[in-house]
């Protein structure tokens, strides 16, 4: 298993919070809860995104070092 990064893991937090938001706002019928939590869970999809497309480049880097290195 990969072990995701600081940005990985904020996202993942965000859209965890968000989700959690938008479930208690529709559930006490707080429509602007429930947008900010729906726009929360959005953030941190993106934060998720961005976290693992970075990791990967990482990756690649550091197995591109190893083949010039050898």
């Amino acid at each position: 298993m990969v072990m995701p990064n600081k940005t990985e893991m904020r996202g993942k937090i965000n859209k965890a919070k968000g989700a959690v938001k938008e479930k208690v706002g529709h559930a006490v019928g707080n429509r602007t809860m429930e947008k900010e939590g729906a726009a929360a869970r959005n953030k941190g999809r993106v934060q998720e995104t961005v976290g693992a497309a970075r990791r990967k480049v990482g990756d690649a880097v550091k197995g591109l070092g190893k083949t010039i290195g050898g």
